[in-house]
């Protein structure tokens, strides 16, 4: 037999990582962020594109699993106490959303000339929002752990929920459309009782299982020092679960999440998820590629009239819903916005319904690829969407009422910035007596100090009649202490212009924004991390056994060979000081024991 008879086929797979890390960082680049990358390369190597991958369907099923992936890995972060507290989210917020979503959804379909069932199959398999996107969104957006972030996760959870009571719906309606109802369809032992009494006793046996079992295997494995042992073991727990819960009828990321949530306070949780990560992001990329690949462009095109009109009819009704449903849970505008633009569109689970309800005879084969195309579209949208909302949406405007501005003040030191460096070294100054006035434009820094009977000012540093007010004309120094780099060099240049008699200290962000506040007249600066990083090193020095007089050595040379870089940086440009960190400029020697080596602690 051939070598070739051998041979794996490579190329789908080359062709998809290619696609991959072509697409993303171009789209990423462009702000349109990682998933509309993905789905437009899915688009383009697809088998409507340029047919370079012909079967996306087997991509789709294996790339479910990173969604499975993902909620198992946002499982961990849920402790069961966590969401016991966002029962009343999951189960309110949630129902509430899903419950109107599915009604009026339902509607546009009816409205529009299609009969009840297949209007409430459309509507309900928009109803279901992309776990995927939003999830990566999230993420990407760093607003996974805010208030309004696990909002969306709550909903996303029940949504997940409400899959099985729709695939039974499917089949009810199935059996009115096939004339049987008056016999079967309204009778309630018709129902698959047994089905339901053993999908509950596996959700029970997975929580004894968390609860008794993981833990131990865990720890014997863990002492078997076999790190791939311990992978293998991981992915087993993910698959194991969505396995089980799928063929009891369940979903498969419901599955996972709830395993998840199980071992959320194991010893072994940070472990588990870094085994679990790389697999969560290769696999939930394949995802966004295979819905791209599964867009029909042949049915968009003949069809792009009516699939352009459902696709925005869906996604505003299911926006204003989500909108109003946020605004009735008394969300402020902004946030309520955000998520209506996040959730509006259509998920993958819809493939399952949708699937499920051409097996039934409810929808027909043309019908399913409109559908699909429907949601994938939306899905393609959401990014786009969020894009267009930041553009259009103005800029909140922060509220100073109730606030007390700087008026008069008069003190021996002015703060600009009242953060982490503020606070510490107001501590210094007060302890020692000085008369200390601080002023800040973070609202809720400013609340958060007034808790503690701290006093803090709202206003903006960069504005000299703040600076007047503030009394940074009488102080004997102005410490500037704010967070954003271009703000304290312009407080900086500010003081030093109107007020050059004043000493002004500054923090740094880095050696860069240290070189600019000094070239802008900064009588002192500190760049905040240099000491606490010097403070590390020395510490690190001790616990290896180097005596304290050298220690001292190493930092007072370290100190002096900073400054150094730091002044001929200054005098010609920063290309100039790469000698003193990479051991090309004069050494300093550290003195050694006898018979040792000079050292040159770059």
């Amino acid at each position: 037999m051939s070598a070739e008879a051998h041979a794996l086929n490579l190329l789908p797979v080359v062709t998809l990582l290619g696609a991959a890390v072509i697409a993303v960082p171009i789209f990423r680049r462009l702000g349109l962020g990682s998933v509309l990358g993905y789905l437009a390369a899915g688009v383009i190597i697809g088998p409507f594109g340029l047919k370079a991958v012909a079967h996306p369907e087997s991509a789709l099923q294996i790339a479910e699993l990173g969604v499975v992936m993902f909620l198992f890995i946002i499982g961990l972060e849920m402790r069961p106490s966590k969401l016991w507290s966002l029962r009343r989210q999951i189960f309110g917020l949630g129902l509430l959303q899903v419950g109107l979503c599915a009604l009026l959804l339902t509607a546009v379909g009816f409205f529009t000339g299609y009969p009840p069932a297949q209007s409430f199959v459309a509507g309900a398999g928009f109803v279901m929002t992309s776990t995927a996107i939003v999830m990566q969104m999230l993420e990407e957006r760093k607003q996974m752990h805010t208030p309004n972030g696990q909002r969306m996760v709550s909903i996303l959870l029940f949504e997940d929920l409400t899959i099985v009571p729709l695939l039974m719906a499917v089949s009810f309606l199935a059996t009115l459309a096939r004339g049987q109802a008056q016999t079967s369809g309204m009778d309630m032992t018709s129902m698959d009782w047994a089905a339901i009494g053993i999908a509950l006793a596996c959700l029970g046996g997975m929580v004894l299982a968390g609860r008794y079992l993981l833990n131990p295997l865990f720890r014997v494995l863990a002492n078997a020092q076999a790190r791939e042992v311990m992978t293998a073991a991981a992915l087993l727990v993910v698959l194991g679960s969505a396995w089980l819960m799928q063929v009891v009828g369940l979903s498969m990321a419901m599955g996972a999440f709830l395993a998840g949530v199980l071992l959320s306070e194991s010893h072994f949780r940070h472990q588990l998820e870094a085994d679990i990560e790389p697999f969560r992001g290769i696999l939930l990329g394949l995802f966004f590629l295979a819905v791209g690949m599964s867009l029909d462009l042949s049915v968009v095109a003949a069809n792009w009239q009516m699939i352009a009109f459902y696709v925005l009819a869906y996604m505003i009704v299911k926006a204003v819903v989500i909108y109003l449903v946020a605004r009735l849970m008394k969300s402020p505008h902004a946030v309520a916005m955000e998520r209506a633009v996040l959730m509006a569109q259509g998920g993958e689970f819809a493939f399952v319904l949708f699937t499920a309800a051409f097996a039934e005879g409810i929808i027909t084969a043309e019908q399913n690829a409109l559908l699909t195309a429907i949601i994938i579209l939306s899905m393609a949208l959401t990014p786009l969407a969020l894009i267009v909302m930041k553009y259009l949406t103005p800029k909140p405007v922060i509220s100073d009422e109730g606030l007390e501005g700087p008026n008069g003040l008069n003190a021996n030191v002015l703060i600009i910035g009242f953060g982490r460096m503020g606070q510490i070294a107001s501590q210094l100054l007060m302890s020692r007596g000085f008369k200390v006035s601080t002023l800040d434009n973070d609202v809720e820094m400013i609340e958060t100090a007034s808790e503690y009977n701290f006093k803090v000012y709202y206003g903006d540093g960069t504005r000299l009649d703040i600076l007047h007010a503030a009394g940074a004309h009488e102080a004997q120094a102005v410490l500037v202490c704010v967070d954003k780099p271009d703000e304290a060099l312009k407080i900086v240049e500010l003081m030093k212009s109107e007020f050059p008699l004043t000493p002004v200290l500054a923090r740094a962000f880095d050696r860069h924004h240290a070189l600019k506040l000094i070239q802008a007249g900064a009588d002192y600066q500190i760049r905040e991390t240099f000491e606490s990083a010097l403070i590390l090193g020395q510490k690190t020095l001790e616990v290896l056994g180097v005596s304290p007089e050298d220690i001292s050595e190493i930092t007072d040379n370290t100190r002096e060979r900073d400054q150094s870089r730091l002044d001929l940086e200054l005098a010609a440009g920063p290309e100039a000081g790469k000698a003193y960190f990479n051991g090309k400029a004069p050494r300093f020697y550290l003195r050694r024991e006898a018979g040792d080596s000079p050292t040159n602690p770059d």
